[in-house]
């Protein structure tokens, strides 16, 4: 099953949670809905909601309000991509100019934050404080982990597990509360929703971690973003903590070098040192780990094809190539 037999089994229920994305994003201030369409209309995955969709599926849930709850983590995913942009200065997102390139950093963060206060009304919507607290508590961790990985620039002795925290904090926990929102709303019992969790968690953390191997291996016609972006930005992302820690001191300085400088000029350079050492298959091995661990975290899940879909899922953040 690749990513449009997974897609396919939720066709109906996307386009569902696209329409109410559409009528979400309605604004009587013509600045934010056009901000908003055009991030929303710059295409995506939409993994996150997609998720969502899986998990209450394999739980058999025939309500409505998962496309409510998938087009709330689109737009708190899409409110952290304004405000990601405009820190990291990112120029280029899905092939086309990000919002803070095509309208300014200050309309970006404040649609930013539209998309923030519109997704919690949302999710007041619903009427489950336990939706609400998973969503909220999730949203905070993201914080959290956008202010740990600043922290982190230019740091090229950064920790295989201060890395793997970011990750978890910034990228997996929207993940984790997909699939967790999912569980709930399929009224899963406390074991199965922390199952739903850790597979999310897992997910997330696999995809993240295959994320930062691409910065260093895809092609930037696939990637819609420019190669060597999170070095430019001074991030100690995986393939490099591998090259300070098994490369020969010259490959090792190669890499502290340009992480302390942060720019491109030494691409070709780190590439080299990444390659040689091994960096990136020792990355995707780390990655292939969390998506088998994400797989055992279903396998008390009845057999259906939304369950067959979450595990091609796993296999699929690992083994993308965009």
């Amino acid at each position: 099953m690749n990513s449009t037999a997974i897609y396919s089994l939720i066709t109906n229920d996307m386009q569902a949670v696209d329409a109410v994305i559409r009528a979400r994003l309605f604004s009587d201030v013509p600045l934010v809905r056009q901000i908003a369409e055009y991030i929303i209309a710059g295409g995506g995955k939409r993994l996150r909601p997609a998720l969502l969709l899986l998990s209450a599926g394999a739980l058999q849930y025939s309500g409505k309000h998962h496309h409510e709850l998938a087009a709330v983590v689109e737009f708190i995913h899409t409110a952290t991509l304004l405000h990601d942009d405009v820190v990291d200065e990112s120029a280029l997102r899905r092939g086309r100019d990000t919002a803070n390139a095509q309208f300014g950093n200050a309309a970006s963060v404040l649609v930013g934050d539209f998309l923030y206060s519109r997704a919690f009304q949302m999710m007041v919507g619903v009427g489950s404080m336990r939706v609400m607290q998973v969503l909220a508590d999730a949203t905070n961790v993201i914080a959290e982990g956008e202010v740990l990985q600043l922290m982190n620039c230019h740091n090229p002795d950064l920790a295989v597990e201060d890395y793997l925290q970011v990750v978890r904090y910034k990228t997996a926990k929207l993940f984790e509360a997909s699939a967790r929102l999912g569980a709930i709303l399929g009224a899963a019992n406390p074991a199965m929703e922390e199952g739903f969790a850790a597979y999310g968690m897992h997910l997330g953390t696999a995809f993240q971690i295959a994320d930062d191997v691409l910065d260093y291996s895809g092609q930037e016609g696939e990637l819609g973003k420019s190669l060597g972006d999170d070095l430019a930005e001074g991030k100690p992302t995986l393939p490099l903590i591998h090259v300070m820690k098994a490369g020969n001191p010259e490959q090792a300085e190669v890499v502290r070098s340009a992480l302390e400088q942060g720019g491109r000029e030494a691409f070709p350079e780190v590439i080299r040192a990444v390659k040689e050492t091994g960096g990136l298959d020792a990355a995707l091995e780390v990655a292939t780990g969390e998506a088998d661990r994400a797989k055992q975290a279903l396998a008390s899940l009845p057999d259906s094809q939304y369950r067959d879909a979450l595990l091609q899922l796993a296999s699929f953040a690992v083994a993308r190539r965009f």
